[in-house]
């Protein structure tokens, strides 16, 4: 790549995770280029999205050899678990349904201290001579075209300076440098709002309950993994760190908000009195904070947004929250990360071999879209099937295995980099967001149902469902399945969720063991229950 009067070749605006990250990976991967980072704060501070999924330990680990790091300075997650409360939401910690892991799972993932990783990843990426600047305010952006560099402006204590640079990247969290200055972010009519905080002393997990509460889970850890506590439009989150805080959060739907203020919960549900008094009104979480002291409360308005435009070929780009979010309830946040870095550096190494980028970007703009858009099908207007045990088996059966099947699958063996998969992917794109929609309007049905016929909370009481159940192909994921037999898997997974879910509509015989569908009749028009 020539750099021409060109200062510096990669200008990243924010030096939290997603930036830390990309420079990172851009250092191991072109040691020469120049990359400087410009953040306004003046030091890391704990944040939300601790909590990472395989896609993004499978990124730390492979792309950036940062495992041995993670096992010492955070700590190993157990999966996401969930458990089910009663209608009162008096249940017992022991008494609700659950489902988890009864062990380590194949592929790993961390839970982090993000105000540690942070820091640390600065300390990293300073070693290796990359640039941070902290208490430095990019204000002015004059995007280059055709060829022409970036001209940017730089705030510090010491002045104003301007810098040019031929790769810009919007790292920036939700202040969004570019999508605001490009009116790239798309409102979302996922409603969602949130508050959480770091508490010392919350109560052990794997502490609670008998002999036979530890003996479900075959004496495997639960402290560790990502518990959600979950009801009807909302979910608690309780995250183990490794400093020996723990991050507790809620998450609840605008309208649902609003039917819990109408019926007593506090206005000032976003302070720390009030958040508490939210979660005293629910037993088993409540217990687990029952002598834990608050060390700090935030809170968001809104969750989700999206993006109209991830990369250009005139070589700017925006990753993680400067781009997008979608929801924390899976953990997916440091997944797309995982996809925008990698196809950024991607990027980023075509020009530097003197390349056209321009199809590479068409395509991974494309793409990150198309997968924005599958994420919003997992809880766009689902919020309320969370508090039963019952259909929430059937979701997790699909949305689990989506992700294992069609996700995780392609990024082990990293044919999320490949231009002519990602085409083919793209082909298929709105036939999968099809059969996601009609998986939706399937499990509205049964939704529906059950709150019709009081069956909602039947079995959210003393029952357990292990977190792969059906899978017993996880530990081949990425190995050896090419697409075709990947696809295969998730057809499976397909008629194993409408199984289920046809099973709760069991008012007539031919809904409880239906006769299995074609990858055709899912990914077409027709309806997934059957004639009568």
């Amino acid at each position: 790549m020539s750099s021409h009067t060109a200062d510096l070749d990669v200008v990243i605006a924010g030096a939290g995770k997603a930036g830390l990250l990309l420079a990172r990976q851009l250092r191991r991967q072109q040691p020469d280029l120049r990359i400087a980072l410009f953040d306004k704060a003046t030091e890391s501070s704990s944040k939300v999205g601790e909590s990472t999924v395989e896609i993004a330990s499978a990124y730390l680990v492979r792309r950036l050899g940062l495992d041995g790091y993670l096992y010492r300075r955070h700590l190993p997650k157990n999966g996401l678990r969930f458990f089910f409360d009663t209608p009162a939401c008096d249940g017992p910690l022991e008494s609700l349904s659950e489902m988890g892991s009864r062990s380590f799972p194949v592929a790993p993932s961390f839970q982090i201290d993000r105000a540690r990783f942070e820091e640390d990843l600065v300390d990293m990426n300073r070693s290796q001579g990359i640039t941070i600047e902290r208490g430095a305010r990019v204000d002015e952006v004059a995007l280059g075209h055709d060829g022409a560099l970036h001209g940017l402006y730089v705030t510090t204590a010491a002045g104003q300076r301007h810098l040019r640079c031929r790769w810009f990247i919007d790292a920036s969290g939700r202040a969004g440098v570019l999508a605001r200055k490009l009116s790239l972010r798309q409102p979302e009519s996922h409603e969602m709002v949130a508050v959480w905080g770091r508490f010392e002393g919350v109560r052990d997990i794997d502490e609670s309950g008998s002999a036979a509460f530890r003996a479900r889970v075959d004496f495997t850890t639960r402290m560790l993994s990502t518990n959600h506590f979950c009801y009807p439009g909302y979910w608690f989150w309780f995250i183990p760190l490794s400093g020996g805080a723990t991050s507790v959060g809620l998450v609840i739907e605008k309208s649902t908000l609003a039917e819990k203020l109408a019926d007593g919960w506090p206005d000032n549900w976003r302070t720390e009195s009030g958040f508490r008094e939210v979660i005293d009104k629910h037993r088993a979480p409540r217990e687990m904070l029952d002598e834990a002291r608050a060390v700090d409360i935030m809170s968001y308005k809104q969750l989700a947004y999206g993006c109209s435009r991830y990369f250009s070929s005139d070589r700017w780009a925006l990753i993680g929250e400067a781009a997008s979010f979608s929801d924390p309830f899976y953990s997916p946040g440091s997944d797309f990360i995982a996809l925008e870095n990698d196809y950024v550096s991607d990027l980023v190494a075509r020009d530097t071999r003197g390349e056209a980028i321009d199809e590479a970007a068409t395509l991974y703009d494309q793409y990150l879209r198309f997968r924005h858009d599958a994420a919003m099908k997992l809880y766009r207007g689902q919020y309320g099937y969370l508090g039963s045990y019952e259909l929430f088996r059937a979701k997790w059966a699909l949305d689990i295995g989506c992700y294992y099947n069609l996700w995780l699958d392609e990024y082990l063996a990293e044919r999320h980099l490949s231009l002519s998969y990602v085409q083919s992917q793209l082909r298929q794109s709105d036939r999968i967001l099809r059969a996601l929609d009609k998986f939706a309007d399937l499990f509205a049905k049964v939704d529906s149902k059950l709150r019709h016929e009081g069956r909602y909370f039947r079995r959210n009481q003393a029952s357990f469902t292990g977190d792969f159940e059906g899978m017993a192909h996880v530990a081949q994921l990425g190995r050896s399945a090419s697409p075709r037999e990947a696809f295969g898997r998730t057809h499976e997974v397909f008629n194993r969720a409408r199984s289920r879910a046809l099973a709760l509509l069991d008012d007539e015989p031919r809904l409880s063991s239906p006769n299995p569908l074609s990858m055709l009749d899912f990914l077409g028009s027709g309806s997934l229950i059957p004639s009568p």
